[in-house]
């Protein structure tokens, strides 16, 4: 039984390109497809673009975990195992990797005389990150190298299931969407990310595709994801090609990327008048005067629902990416943090829960 990708029973999430209703794109990490169904076989068509890397996308299959493998370009039919003896099963088929890639969902299968069933729904509470490569997982099944530098790699490590987002998400019990590019900084012509022309925050964070490369520029309609809680978490490759904010805090690069920093929070704040915006970096090598820079501004900014947060180990946990043992770090501290922001309107939607 082949299943159309706009059929009404797949339960989609992230941020995506809908320019065909029969082909959806998968853009940022942690963008996922959910269904269930019964039969006795798995199969999604897709349709992959390459930007850098090897490129991957991940499956939670009956709880289980499933890597595939995606050619560099083109269509390719991936097959996941399924266990025969179960009559009814559960897939989450998910984006392991920023912007690397795009893959295009084409047909799903389920075998002939299988039956797709309905959705669960979504979770009522909704938080939306705006990150760098530790936002996406990048290097996070790299399981020997935690606390040290990287391994070579080649996105094969890269696993968005296992960032402090998706981490802190699922602790929360919470609909994510992760606008996070390994390499990003707040302004363009810095940080790492598409060199020599460098994209920074300020022009991604609203858009549904930013690299020309892979296709037309798409802007994001904010109207059809309103977060409870925005996490903004980047700062901390910033300090490429030049650490201004280290060796000058009062200069005027550094006053320059402090405006602009407040700029894109007030932009934020202009798209969810009602979020609460929590700013950090994270446990990765970085100068605390970047923490500083942050803190200034939000104590400047005096919005009530907008925080700071620095974690426990901010900034000295590890030389290189987070592995899982330091994302799920972050996501015991950061979960707990929220929790405790008294989100009136997480209580609500718990409550129209219990009485549904």
């Amino acid at each position: 039984m082949k299943i159309r990708p706009d059929d009404k029973r797949l339960s989609y999430s992230g941020r995506i390109d809908w320019s065909d209703p029969r082909a959806p794109v998968f853009i940022y990490p942690c963008t996922s497809v959910a269904f269930r169904f019964a039969g006795e076989r798995l199969k999604v068509h897709v349709e992959n673009r390459r930007a850098y890397w090897a490129n991957y996308l991940g499956c939670i299959i009956d709880g289980r975990q499933v890597t595939l493998p995606l050619p560099e370009t083109g269509e390719a039919i991936l097959e996941i195992p399924v266990e025969e003896e179960k009559r009814e099963h559960s897939a989450l088929l998910f984006k392991r990797q920023d912007a690397c890639h795009e893959v295009k969902l084409t047909c799903i299968e389920i075998g002939e005389g299988g039956t797709l069933l309905d959705a669960l729904p979504k979770p009522a509470r909704r938080i939306e990150v705006y990150g760098d490569s530790v936002s996406a997982g990048e290097v996070a099944e790299a399981a020997d190298y935690a606390g040290r530098e990287d391994p070579e790699h080649n996105g094969e490590y890269s696993n968005s299931w296992y960032s402090y987002a998706w981490l802190t998400a699922r602790a929360l019990h919470a609909e994510l969407h992760d606008i996070a590019q390994g390499g990003i900084a707040l302004l363009d012509g810095t940080g790492w990310f598409h060199a020599p022309d460098y994209i920074g925050m300020e022009t991604a964070w609203n858009k549904i595709r930013y690299q020309r490369e892979l296709g037309e520029i798409l802007r994001w309609d904010f109207e059809k994801y309103i977060p409870h809680v925005v996490i903004v978490a980047f700062g901390q490759n910033d300090s490429n090609p030049e650490d201004y904010m280290k060796e000058d805090f009062h200069g005027k690069k550094a006053e320059n990327w402090r405006r602009r920093y407040r700029r894109f929070l007030e932009g934020l704040r202009a798209v969810y008048p009602a979020a609460h915006i929590v700013c950090c970096t994270t446990l990765l090598f970085h100068d605390r005067a970047w923490d500083d820079a942050i803190g200034q501004v939000v104590e400047e900014m005096a919005d009530g629902k907008i925080t700071q947060y620095l974690f426990e180990r901010n900034g000295v946990g590890t030389p290189g990416h987070l592995r899982i043992t330091e994302a799920k770090e972050m996501a015991a501290e950061l979960s707990a943090y929220m929790e405790n922001l008294g989100i009136e309107e997480w209580s609500e939607t718990e409550n129209k829960e219990c009485r549904s």
